[in-house]
C-alpha cells in the first residue's frame, strides 16, 4: 500500500459568504491548495467533495465545481456522512492513492449553509437525526440532541453550566486569533451564560454558528512526493471509523459517542500511538457538551473527568494537550461538508509550524488528531496525522 500524505491546502474565509456561488467559494480554497503543491487543475486526476448539500440549489455539486476549477474529466465522487461528510471524502481520497488507484486526489469541502433561513436550516439537520422516530414524533433538533447529552453528563459526573461556559470562552479566543473563522471576538464565562437558552442546558454560546466555508487538501503517494520534489509534506498516519445506531434510544448511555471511541481506538491501533503521544487535536465541538465528551472518547482522560480538563486548561496553549486552536467549529464554525477537511487543513499548518505564536501548539512528537462525527453520532472518524 501506498504512503499518503498531504501536499496542499487551501482554506476560504468563513462565514456569511452570500457574496459567492458554492463553485466560487470551493476555489478559495482549490486554487491555494494546487499553488501549495505546484499542480495545475489538469494533473488532478481524481476529486472527492464532502457536502450535505440538502440547502444548496445545486443538486450535484462535485461536476458543477469541477468544471469552474478546471477539473472537468477528473474521476468525481460526492460523499455525504452529515456533519463528517468532509472526512468521508478525506478517507475515500486517501483510499484511492493508498490503494495505488491514482497518486494524486484532491480533497474539497464545500458547504453553503446560509442560502436558507435559520428555521428551515434547523429542520433540515433535524431532520438528520432519525426522521421518523424522533424528528416526525418528537421535534427533536440538535440543541435538544445536545442538551440530553449534557444533562446525563451534569447528573452522573457533576459537569456543570460553567464548565460549558468554558470551553466556549476558549474556543471563542482562538477563533479571535484566526483571520477565516466566522466568530473572531472573545467572549466572558458570564456572557457565555447569561445567553439564550436555547435547549437547557445549552444557551446561545454553546452552540455553533450556521456557516458557509470551503477547504481543500491535496494528498499524494509517496513516490508522488519524491517526484515532486515536495520537501515538507505531512502524512496521513491512520484513518479511523465507526458507526452508531439511528435510534438513539438503542444506545447504552448518552455521556458519550461509542463510534467516537471506535474510531479512535481503530486510528491509535493502526498510528501505532497512545492518546499521549499527540501533540494538538481539533475535535468535533458543535456544542460545548461535544467537545468535553470528546476529551473522553478519545483517551484524552477518563470518563467523567472531561470537564476537569477544561477547569484545569489542559486543553489550551501549555495545557497537556491543546484542542481546537483554530476556534473550533463553535468559533472558526460549522459548514457541515467542510469542517473534516478543514480540521487537516488547520493540522497541516499546526504539525508544520506555520500558524501565529499565540496559537501555534508545542510540537513535541510532531503527531496531530482529528475527530469528526456525523449525525447524532452515527458517523465517526479520528484522522491521525504525523510530520
Amino acid at each position: 500500500m501506498n504512503k499518503v500524505a498531504i501536499i496542499g491546502k487551501g482554506h476560504s474565509r468563513f462565514g456569511d459568504r452570500s457574496d459567492v456561488n458554492l463553485a466560487e467559494l470551493s476555489f478559495e480554497a482549490i486554487q491555494p491548495a494546487l499553488d501549495a503543491s505546484g499542480l495545475t487543475a489538469k494533473e488532478i486526476p481524481y476529486m472527492a467533495l464532502g457536502s450535505m448539500g440538502v440547502w444548496s440549489e445545486e443538486p450535484l455539486p462535485a461536476v458543477v465545481i469541477a468544471e469552474y476549477c478546471g477539473l472537468t474529466g477528473a474521476g468525481l465522487v460526492r460523499c455525504e456522512a452529515a456533519c463528517a461528510s468532509g472526512s468521508a471524502a478525506v478517507f475515500n481520497a486517501y483510499s484511492a492513492v493508498m490503494s495505488k488507484q491514482t497518486d494524486l486526489a484532491l480533497v474539497v469541502g464545500a458547504e453553503k449553509m446560509k442560502q436558507i433561513d435559520t428555521s428551515t436550516v434547523m429542520e433540515m439537520i433535524g431532520r438528520a437525526g432519525y426522521y421518523m422516530w424522533e424528528f416526525e414524533n418528537f421535534g427533536m433538533t440538535f440543541p435538544a440532541y445536545y442538551a440530553l447529552h449534557a444533562v446525563e453528563h451534569m447528573e452522573k459526573f457533576g459537569t456543570t453550566e460553567k464548565d460549558l461556559a468554558r470551553v466556549a470562552v476558549k474556543n471563542h479566543r482562538y477563533g479571535a486569533m484566526n483571520p477565516v473563522a466566522h466568530l473572531r471576538h472573545e467572549i466572558t464565562v458570564e456572557k457565555a451564560l447569561n445567553s439564550n437558552v436555547i435547549a437547557w442546558p445549552l444557551k446561545l454560546y454553546d452552540c455553533c454558528p450556521i456557516t458557509d466555508g470551503s477547504a481543500a487538501l491535496v494528498l499524494a503517494s509517496e513516490s508522488k512526493v519524491k517526484e515532486l520534489k515536495i520537501e515538507d509534506p505531512v502524512w496521513i498516519d491512520a484513518m479511523g471509523f465507526a458507526s452508531d445506531t439511528a435510534n438513539i434510544s438503542k444506545r447504552e448511555n448518552y455521556v458519550g459517542l461509542s463510534a467516537s471511541v471506535k474510531a479512535a481506538k481503530m486510528a491509535y491501533n493502526i498510528a501505532g500511538i497512545s492518546p499521549i503521544d499527540v501533540d494538538v487535536a481539533n475535535v468535533h465541538d458543535c456544542f460545548t457538551i461535544a467537545e468535553i465528551m470528546a476529551y473522553e472518547d478519545l483517551g484524552f482522560c477518563e470518563k467523567g473527568d472531561g470537564a476537569q480538563m477544561i477547569r484545569d486548561g489542559e486543553t489550551e496553549i501549555g495545557g497537556k494537550i491543546p484542542v481546537n486552536l483554530d476556534g473550533g467549529l463553535k468559533a472558526k464554525g460549522h459548514p457541515i461538508g467542510t469542517t473534516g477537511v478543514s480540521m487537516l487543513v488547520e493540522l497541516t499548518k499546526q504539525l508544520r509550524e506555520e500558524v501565529k505564536p499565540t496559537r501555534q501548539a508545542p510540537m513535541k512528537n510532531y503527531v496531530a488528531l482529528a475527530h469528526n462525527t456525523g449525525g447524532t453520532g452515527h458517523y465517526g472518524f479520528v484522522s491521525i496525522l504525523r510530520r
